[in-house]
Order: structure tokens, then C-alpha cells, then sequence
């Protein structure tokens, strides 16, 4: 777990999770921002991502492996004994989700980025059928994600930092696929578990990896008191990466001061 405290008097926590096959590194920009508007950030790698694990990546045997990660991270953030903010990004977004439909947190408020909450890409039924059954005598068996950096966004600096990663992640577990499915499934499921914190939920119009219109019909259905959608539309899946992403910044950080605001703790 990393910590990057921010420049001055800090307004607030920052945990921030990230998406599948990637890892902490790649967020550089956005901790930059967070800490230099006067943010605490904290961000680790998920279980079997970045530099958790070398001998076993791409791999879990539950998704509660990623939503007691996150809790801990969340715990961490409470010792600056400062408002707590959760942002998640795609699959981050999804355990961000289902933390708070298992959990009751201290925290402000959440940011989904892109939760992944379908694929646009379905597997044939022959295949799913065949996961389902190697999830049963073979969960470890690891085939190729299917998903490129061109697919993600349209920052050609950024493929070109990708090109190079070593600690991308390019091939996943039957297991770690099946835990994927079911998780965005009980996402559904346990709509009206989920715990009622004010959010703001953004997403790219042109997503190539997550279904925008199962992102909008579970916030259309989450019953949350105060929740916000927008939608970028000339953006690809990382949102954070576009061209726009010093906009989509501001916006994010509108939302969270906006809710410091509403609880008196800056004026």
C-alpha cells in the first residue's frame, strides 16, 4: 500500500482502485492531480496484479480476495482522520460496488470510472460453457485477455507506455473469469443492499471494453439518495487517460468538494 500526502493542509482521502490487468503505476497523472489540489491518495496493487505477485498473476480464487483488499486501503485512510472519498475504475469500480453492498463504510463518498458492469464482448455460449466446466477441474488454466491499450483509450502516450509494462497483465485465470461474471452479476442482485453514499458515477461514450448501457440501467436503479451521471462522449474506457481527461478531473473533483461542502467540512 502507497501513501502520497498532499501539498499543504489536506481536505480529504483519495483510495483509489484500479482496473483489471493493470496496476498502480499507470496512475500517476491522476495522484498528481489529487495530491497538488490538496488530496491524501492512497492506491495499492490488487491481488495477483502489478507487483502483488509475480508467480501467480491474472489469477484469484474469489472476488472477496479484491473486496477485503480494498476494505483494508479504506481502513488506512481513516488515520488521517479526514473525510474519505472511494474511486474505482472499471473493475475497481465493480468491487467499489459490491464493498459497498457487503460492507458499511465511514467514507464521503464514491467515484466509479467506467465500472465494469458488462463486457461488450460476450464469449460464445460454447465457451462459456467450457469455463464453466474448467473452473471446476482446471480454475488455473490462463488464456488470453482479448484486450488491448488501443481498445482502452485513444492517448497514443499512453499505448506507448503500455508497449513497455512489464507488469501488465495479458493472461487470466478461468477462475479469475467466472469470479468476474458472478460479481457483476450479484452487482444486480444486491442492488438495494448497496450502502447509501452520495455518488458520482462517469463513463466513456465510445467504451470498447465495458457495456455503457448496463453501466446506466444500474445506476438507474441504484437507490441512492444523491447520485450523479456523465457521460464523455467522445471518450474511450479509461477515461482518465483521454485527451479530455484534465476536464473529466475537474468535474470529479467539483463532485468531491461539492460534498465536503454538504457535511460543513469546507466552506
Amino acid at each position: 500500500m502507497w501513501k502520497w500526502e498532499a501539498e499543504g493542509e489536506a481536505k480529504a482521502v483519495i483510495v483509489i482502485v484500479h482496473g483489471a490487468m493493470e496496476h498502480h503505476k499507470r496512475y500517476g497523472w491522476l495522484i498528481e492531480m489529487w495530491r497538488s489540489s490538496g488530496f491524501h491518495v492512497i492506491m495499492s496493487d490488487l491481488p495477483g496484479q502489478g507487483i502483488t505477485t509475480r508467480a501467480n498473476r491474472g489469477h484469484i480464487d474469489s472476488f472477496d480476495e479484491y473486496i477485503f483488499e480494498v476494505k483494508d486501503w479504506v481502513q488506512a485512510a481513516y488515520r488521517y482522520d479526514l473525510p474519505v472519498f472511494l474511486m474505482g475504475h472499471s473493475m475497481g469500480g465493480l468491487i467499489s460496488i459490491r464493498l459497498l453492498q457487503e460492507e458499511r463504510l465511514n467514507i464521503a463518498g464514491v467515484i466509479l470510472s467506467s465500472p465494469c458492469l458488462g463486457l461488450v464482448q460476450k464469449q460464445p455460449k460454447f465457451l462459456e460453457l467450457i469455463s464453466l466446466l474448467l473452473n471446476i477441474v482446471f480454475p488455473s488454466f490462463k488464456v488470453n485477455s482479448g484486450l488491448t491499450v488501443q481498445m482502452a483509450t485513444r492517448n497514443e502516450d499512453v499505448w506507448e507506455a503500455d508497449s513497455n509494462d512489464s507488469l501488465f497483465v495479458t493472461k487470466v485465470s478461468v477462475r479469475w473469469y467466472r469470479e468476474l461474471v458472478y460479481a457483476m452479476k450479484q452487482a444486480f442482485l444486491d442492488l438495494e443492499k448497496i450502502q447509501d453514499t452520495p455518488m458520482l458515477l462517469m463513463q466513456g461514450g465510445e467504451d470498447k471494453i465495458v457495456n455503457k448501457a448496463n453501466v446506466k440501467d444500474w445506476f438507474n436503479h441504484a437507490p441512492l439518495s444523491e447520485k450523479r451521471f456523465k457521460e464523455w462522449p467522445q471518450c474511450y474506457h479509461e477515461i482518465f487517460n483521454e485527451p479530455e481527461r484534465e476536464e473529466i478531473f475537474e468535474y470529479a473533483k467539483d463532485f468531491v468538494l461539492s460534498q465536503l461542502k454538504a457535511i460543513g467540512y469546507i466552506v
